[in-house]
């Protein structure tokens, strides 16, 4: 059963009883994305999120003079959501869109919530990527203000390389929060360091 082989990979199941881990596997339903579909689209609530099997997905949001600025980058293995609109029951104000072809493991909200409340290990391991998410936010934030674009750069390649080898110039530019000329520039620097 593929669901079970790649579900058993992102999730660690091993903390789970089996009656456990099948009531959470036959929840999640298999979902392929073509290049450039919307999972999520800016003003409407998230009602599932998705584990990300295969492909590469981005959150965007249009600045005030329309540019998309990339505000994350989703490899296979990621949970891939919007936080705020899925827990809070809120519009987004992001879109999340594949940049590939994607397939998507996606589990809805109702149950997401019995899961949540019938099976401890998973409530603590939502709670845990919930807190892991922020503070990866948190780190985010502060690297835009203190750190320069040089670091921020090294940081994605070291962190996501796979981000840097299929993602266009332009979008990792905007999470950098700097222009694709800076980012040649950058690119072109490190090159000659190595």
């Amino acid at each position: 059963m593929k669901e079970r082989t790649f579900l058993r990979t992102v999730f660690p199941l091993s903390a789970y009883s089996v009656i456990e881990q099948d009531a959470i596997v036959s929840r999640f339903v298999r979902v392929p994305f073509a290049r450039q579909d919307f999972l999520l689209q800016e003003g409407k609530t998230a009602q599932v999120y998705w584990f990300l099997e295969s492909g590469f997905v981005r959150s965007y949001v249009a600045d005030p003079s329309g540019n998309d600025i990339s505000t994350a980058f989703f490899t296979p293995g990621n949970i891939v959501i919007d936080w705020p609109s899925f827990f809070m029951r809120v519009p987004t104000r992001e879109n999340i869109q594949a940049l590939s072809d994607c397939v998507c493991w996606q589990l809805g909200y109702a149950d997401f919530q019995d899961l949540f409340h019938s099976i401890v290990p998973f409530r603590e391991q939502g709670r845990s990527n919930l807190v892991q998410s922020y503070f990866a936010l948190k780190n985010r934030s502060i690297s835009m203000i203190a750190d320069q674009a040089k670091e921020r750069y090294r940081r994605l390649l070291k962190e996501k390389p796979e981000i840097v080898q299929n993602v266009s110039l332009k979008q990792i530019a905007t999470y950098l929060g700097i222009t694709d000329t800076s980012l040649s520039r950058i690119r072109r620097e490190i090159a000659e360091e190595t």
